[in-house]
């Protein structure tokens, strides 16, 4: 018999993934929980195990294809038996909507145990949902598609999608779907001699792709720039060195600018806040979860350092080097790469002189940070001297933050910076 897998609830929230790797193809035999495709879904690379032994009959999505939960991935020929599912005669399940979640697997998404046979039909999320309150999942009636367990299901304490959370995976959907972009005709190569390659873009890049272009399409950008005196900061980062870097952490500038931007954050709160379009609300949060723009060998992501208020220089330091470790790796949770409240984005030694960096929609602000050089500064006194200099330079969405807003809030960073010892003397 031909049994038809489809896309699996991978999580509460995801609506599609992209087909990143098969592990398989057509003719080969595999066993069941072997692995059988690699899917991308929120910047997190999922594992997703075979769930019958057979041979490959057909694959039905390439890889760089985007496929819907509950869409066809594969047809499986099996030995029979009752849970097979024909490719012409769908089971009722399918005929009603996605088929339920198959076990999947991921060495950078860990999850909680997956379901055998006999057992509630429920998505990871919701297993590890219910694991943290305590609740036995056999005793829940589920009242999804062929009796799936749903997050309501699980009563009044389960955690509702707020708007933030629905902004957060809005911001990973493809611009398209949101906001169709401007018809552009094709590109042809034919008479091109000069092509020496095409890209694909896919995987994270796509990921970019798509989350750039509804960022363009979505936001009234606009960039303030502020030169900044860092030579007390100099000084200081280089006596605290010492002493951080005793414990295997490096210690870079970046944590004393994720203090200075709490700081300008608490002092201007509408710029720690994300865009709900849909409702036309501005949505400031009480939180200061600073988003780390990290280059990989993929793309660009963003790791989120949760509550950078709560921590301090050298517990910043270290959180930032681990999950740079770790996003480089593959090896971040999807939790990881959203629900952040603002951006930096920094090429250290590599800043340059100034940029205009595109927000992480549906934030409302992102701070690029640029290299610090040594020049000579006429002083109040009427001396020469030398000085470290940098530049920083502030995205806003203009919709919803006035110019005069965005100076201040710099303004006020920019004075943190200048004097780093009010980093330490701030009453939190």
């Amino acid at each position: 018999m031909t049994y038809d897998f489809r896309l699996p609830d991978i999580g509460e929230g995801v609506a599609e993934g992209e087909v990143v790797e098969w592990f398989v193809k057509e003719g080969d035999t595999i066993q069941e929980d072997a692995p059988l495709v690699g899917v991308l879904t929120d910047k997190a690379n999922v594992e997703i195990p075979s769930p019958k032994a057979g041979r490959i009959a057909k694959i039905h999505a390439a890889v760089g294809v985007k496929v819907k939960v509950g869409g066809l991935l594969v047809s499986i020929e099996t030995e029979g038996g009752a849970s097979a599912a024909s490719a012409t005669s769908p089971s009722p399940v399918e005929e009603k909507g996605p088929a339920p979640a198959a076990p999947i697997v991921s060495p950078a998404v860990p999850l909680a145990q997956a379901p055998t046979a006999g057992s509630p039909l429920a998505s990871p999320y919701l297993r590890r949902l219910a694991a943290e309150r305590g609740i036995d999942l056999t005793r829940i009636q589920g009242t999804g598609p062929g009796g799936r367990i749903t997050e309501a299901d699980l009563g009044a304490t389960s955690n509702r999608p707020t708007a933030v959370a629905v902004m957060a995976a809005l911001a990973q959907a493809p611009a398209s779907k949101i906001m169709p972009p401007p018809t552009i005709a094709a590109t042809s190569t034919e008479g091109m001699a000069d092509v020496a390659e095409r890209i694909p873009i896919r995987g994270i890049r796509r990921v970019i792709f798509d989350h750039l272009t509804e960022s363009t399409h979505r936001a009234a950008h606009f960039t303030y720039v502020e030169e900044v005196d860092v030579s007390e900061l100099v000084r200081v980062r280089d006596r605290m060195a010492k002493h951080v870097e005793k414990e295997g952490v490096r210690l870079s500038y970046l944590p004393f600018i994720v203090k200075g931007v709490v700081a300008g954050l608490r002092a201007h709160p509408h710029l720690n806040a994300t865009m709900d379009d849909t409702r036309e609300e501005l949505v400031v949060r009480s939180a200061y979860h600073i988003g780390i723009a990290t280059q990989t060998a993929d793309g660009l992501i963003v790791p989120v350092l949760r509550n950078a208020d709560r921590k301090s220089v050298a517990q910043i330091a270290k959180e930032v080097q681990q999950l740079a470790e770790r996003g480089r790796a593959g090896k971040l949770e999807r939790s990881e790469l959203t629900g952040s409240t603002f951006t930096i984005s920094s090429l250290g030694a590599l800043g340059g002189v100034m940029a205009t960096p595109i927000l992480n929609y549906p934030e409302v602000g992102i701070l690029g940070v640029h290299r610090i050089q040594r020049r000579p500064v006429y002083r109040a006194d009427g001396t020469v001297g030398p000085a470290d200099l940098m530049n920083l330079s502030v995205s806003l969405d203009h919709r919803v933050i006035d110019g005069y807003e965005g100076a201040q809030f710099l303004a006020t960073v920019k004075g943190y910076l200048e004097d780093p010892h009010q980093l330490f003397a701030e009453l939190t």
